[in-house]
């Protein structure tokens, strides 16, 4: 029944951010969004919906490192456990966030347009010219201030021991000269993935490492630096264990 419950709520709550939605439309219309003070509305309401599908899985969910994260915009990195890595992000976090995602969600509805007002990137692998221009859209968004998540393994781990990380999707953090900041997640995967896709409570980690600067990274080579990244994740994720 829990899993039920939780997927009748995660598309009930969000046919409901209709209405938050117009607000958002409104102030972007007003050109309102481009101020400070108006800078995180886009976020708050997907933050909720996922703080609250969370809730209804009966996981628990702790943060550790948020006072790590450097002011202005920075490139998370995270390792990539499964379909609850988003939700864990978006309403934990504590940083406003937009993520490179697949294309095909655009086919989902309302969350495309939710997405794009986050700053999200639409990313088509089978394309290559749509993803160098997706990739320089993603750059901007960084160089305008707006931060970005990105999982480099590509696919699920679907469980706690992570696969290589992939290093072409950096190059968003060193063409924009801002910070990475690696993730560790650890038990996302035992609310869905552990359990034959059907929904179990767990406990769920988020440790925040020590950012990677621009000065710490400008001498490396696109794999040291993915390399030196899920170092650090990989680091983390055995201390929590």
């Amino acid at each position: 029944m829990r899993t039920i419950w939780t997927y009748l709520f995660a598309i009930i709550y969000a046919l409901y951010s209709i209405f938050p939605l117009q607000k958002v439309k409104k102030a972007s219309k007003q050109s309102l969004l481009d101020k400070e003070e108006y800078r995180d509305l886009p976020y708050a309401f997907p933050g909720k919906w996922a703080r609250k599908t969370m809730e209804k899985t009966g996981s628990k969910v702790e943060v550790h490192g948020s006072e790590k994260f450097p002011d202005g915009p920075v490139l998370v990195v995270s390792n990539h456990q499964g379909n609850f890595d988003i939700l864990a992000i978006l309403g934990y976090l504590g940083k406003p966030v937009g993520f490179i995602s697949k294309i095909e969600v655009k086919k989902l509805p309302l969350a495309p347009t939710w997405m794009e007002y986050m700053h999200c990137v639409f990313l088509d692998r089978k394309d290559k010219r749509q993803s160098v221009q997706a990739f320089r859209t993603g750059i901007n968004y960084l160089k305008d201030g707006y931060s970005l998540v990105i999982f480099p393994e590509g696919t699920r781990s679907k469980g706690n021991v992570t696969n290589s990380f992939k290093s072409g999707s950096f190059r968003l953090a060193t063409k924009a000269n801002v910070p990475v900041v690696p993730v560790a997640l650890d038990g996302t995967y035992k609310i869905m993935e552990e359990n034959n896709n059907w929904i179990k409570p767990a406990q769920v980690k988020i440790h925040i490492c020590d950012p990677i600067m621009p000065e710490d990274y400008k001498d490396l080579s696109l794999d040291q630096l993915a390399e030196l990244t899920q170092s650090k994740i990989v680091e983390a994720l055995q201390k929590q264990g």
